[in-house]
């Protein structure tokens, strides 16, 4: 009897796994939409609460759930502080998505799914986050102050220092604009996971897992190596071609989905142009697009049938440079506020999906007749 053989989609693109009511990645025209709402008209206007609301209930933003959400995450980020002075070798350990990892983990499973758990993991991640990056600059952590937003406590626990008020809007929108992008590698974590039934802190802790590698949420930094060691805008291009013959990638550029430039990219490059001409620069903008500019003629030339554009890592770097933040805690930013998608994500799962076991064909030696 011949045996049936099926074709394997090598890292499964283009396989569909779950119907979503979340976001829609359009790699082709370079559209991504949250639960109806393009990232464009999210970010700058509506808060990081208001987009926790949208992903978690489908609350549209300035229907008032952001407000309270608002006072949900304050209380949420308190109860997490106590855990802070539990987990103190936890804050010593090198990398930093080596260390939420560690501190989610050590989370208790508690409370009916919902509002109040998303609350209690958003809030873990922001705290756990800031108390490793003081811990590692030899500092003391910061008690978060749940009166305030959570983009400008975050900025207040990391800093030290009230921000003002043009830098917290500066790291909501990059929260909005990372909180949820379609079927990404940690969302599919997060999910099969939720699929087996286990509880959300274990969902959350596969996707930051995921998210530290290279090829996920890893390059922000990297990308503002990059641009340090370029110095200035007439040695992008040698540099890059160096780079090139050298066998290594250009961090920042390229995308599994997007056929043009992200949409994200856009929207930071806009928010790190609005800082500069509040007075808050780095000087770094103008580099950063000479070295993009440079980087899509020297990847045109070395891969013309490959769309190799700026994606959402690129100007990250350089806008959570110019908040103040430092290079280390770039990825673990990224998880502040995609952990508000991760856990959307979750409850979906739960409501609508069944255990994801996908199959795998057999290619090696069969037993002897």
């Amino acid at each position: 009897m011949e045996t049936m053989k099926q074709e394997t989609a090598s890292g499964l693109e283009g396989v569909v796994v779950a119907d979503t009511l979340l976001s829609d990645v359009d790699g082709e025209h370079g559209q991504l939409i949250i639960a109806g709402h393009d990232v464009e008209s999210l970010a700058g206007t509506s808060s990081f609460e208001e987009v926790c609301g949208l992903l978690w209930s489908g609350t549209r933003p300035g229907a008032g759930e952001g407000s309270h959400l608002k006072s949900a995450l304050g209380r949420a980020r308190e109860e997490a502080f106590a855990w802070v002075p539990e987990l103190t070798r936890v804050w010593r350990l090198p990398e930093g998505m080596d260390a939420l990892r560690a501190g989610l983990a050590q989370l208790p499973v508690r409370g009916a799914e919902g509002e109040e758990v998303g609350a209690r993991l958003v809030g873990a991640v922001a705290v756990f986050a800031a108390a490793w990056a003081r811990t590692q600059a030899g500092l003391s952590p910061v008690a978060p102050d749940p009166s305030l937003g959570h983009s400008e406590d975050f900025l207040r626990m990391v800093t030290g220092e009230r921000p003002e008020p043009e830098l917290a809007a500066g790291l909501d929108a990059y929260l909005v604009t990372v909180a949820d992008h379609g079927m990404n590698a940690s969302t599919f974590a997060a999910r099969l996971v939720a699929s087996t039934g286990s509880d959300s802190v274990s969902a959350i802790t596969a996707a930051l897992g995921a998210l530290k590698g290279p090829l996920h949420g890893g390059a922000p930094g990297p990308v503002l190596h990059m641009l340090e060691a370029i110095g200035s805008p007439e040695h992008a291009q040698d540099w890059l071609e160096g780079e090139l013959l050298a066998g290594r990638r250009i961090m920042g550029m390229g995308h599994r989905v997007y056929r043009v430039r992200d949409p994200r990219a856009a929207v930071l490059e806009k928010q790190v142009e609005r800082l500069a001409r509040a007075g808050r620069s780095t000087g770094r903008l103008q580099l950063a697009r000479a070295v993009e500019h440079a980087a899509l003629g020297v990847l045109r030339t070395r891969y013309p049938h490959r769309p190799l554009h700026a994606n959402v890592e690129f100007y990250t770097a350089v806008l959570l440079d110019t908040l103040g933040l430092p290079a280390s805690l770039f990825t673990p930013t990224f998880a502040v506020g995609r952990v508000a998608g991760w856990y959307a994500h979750i409850q979906e799962q739960r409501r609508t999906g069944r255990l994801i076991r996908p199959a795998s064909r057999y290619v090696g030696e069969r037993p002897k007749s």
